[in-house]
């Protein structure tokens, strides 16, 4: 009898040490997150933290500190690409999206040109990493340009990017960033790029934050072209973002979450937790556990 108790305990504790190790359930709606919340941390740790945290993906957003992805060990050669999808593969994870730095503001042609050259390049990674997603930014209004030459030149850059990615399997997404932020703007520069290989990233946060422009608006006139969702929260503090985990501020999540889980959204629901550039903010291990949960019941109120 005693030994009986004792093989009963033994198991239990097995079965709830295994149950602890044992990744999170998934959700039905695709989840990721930005690697700029973890900007020290190695590719292996992104990955196996996604994994075990039951992310579906991760947006690469630089890696220990190096923006330029085409400059990183692991993107540098076939041999090393080849690693790296074998790493994201054994953990069933995917790579969702590659944010590039390119900014298509620029009237300057030697500046348009490294912006563009910048973006070609992020767009070839991405072919041979099987990403589908390239990231560039509009991203100002400068008040030395000409503000209807900057849009057009904006709108004209991100065209010449989908025709460049045509055949690549790869879309360009323009995200609502920067001085750009305005539906009636974006829609102008997505109705002049119209392009099988052009989309746009919804970043809810940066735009309301500024706007104050209604979700279901934004999202009315913006539809067609909404590929990928930038998920976070936070309140404005004299003038600047001061970021919380989901649910803790003021971002209209569950507005803009109903119209696109009503408006059939298909897409990931990333989670941009900007510790490179706010490091103030809590560390990436309990912004990226906290997102999974946090994330759920809005999805939840959109299907009621």
């Amino acid at each position: 009898m005693n030994s009986r108790r004792t093989f009963l305990k033994s198991s239990m504790a097995l079965a709830a040490v295994t149950a602890l190790d044992l990744p999170v359930k998934k959700s039905k709606q695709k989840l990721s997150f930005s690697t700029l919340g973890c900007p020290k941390w190695t590719l292996t740790e992104i990955v196996t933290t996604a994994a075990k945290e039951g992310y579906d993906a991760v947006e690469i957003r630089g890696l220990q500190g190096e923006l330029y992805l085409p400059k990183c060990s692991e993107f540098s050669t076939p041999e090393q690409i080849a690693t790296t999808r074998k790493l994201f593969a054994d953990n069933q994870i995917k790579i969702c999206n590659l944010g590039a730095s390119t900014a298509l503001h620029h009237l300057d042609p030697e500046k348009r040109k490294k912006n563009l050259d910048e973006a070609r390049a992020f767009i070839d990674l991405a072919q041979q990493l099987a990403c589908p997603y390239v990231r560039v930014f509009p991203n100002d209004l400068p008040k030395d340009q000409d503000r209807e030459k900057t849009i057009n030149m904006i709108g004209e850059g991100l065209l010449e990017l989908g025709h460049y990615a045509k055949g690549k399997h790869v879309t360009v997404l323009l995200e609502s960033h920067g001085e750009v932020i305005w539906k009636d703007v974006l829609l102008r520069i997505m109705k002049q790029a119209d392009h099988p290989n052009v989309g746009l990233i919804w970043d809810i946060y940066n735009m309301w934050s500024i706007t104050k422009e209604s979700p279901t608006e934004v999202y009315a006139a913006l539809k067609k072209y909404i590929r990928h969702a930038h998920i976070k929260d936070g309140r404005q503090v004299d003038g600047k973002p001061a970021y919380t985990f989901i649910g803790k501020g003021e971002a209209p999540l569950t507005e803009a979450i109903n119209a696109l889980e009503g408006g059939g959204y298909k897409g990931y629901y990333s989670f941009e937790w900007e510790k490179m550039w706010h490091p103030e903010i809590p560390e990436p291990e309990l912004a990226f556990a906290d997102y999974p949960g946090a994330i759920k019941p809005y999805f939840k109120a959109g299907r009621r």
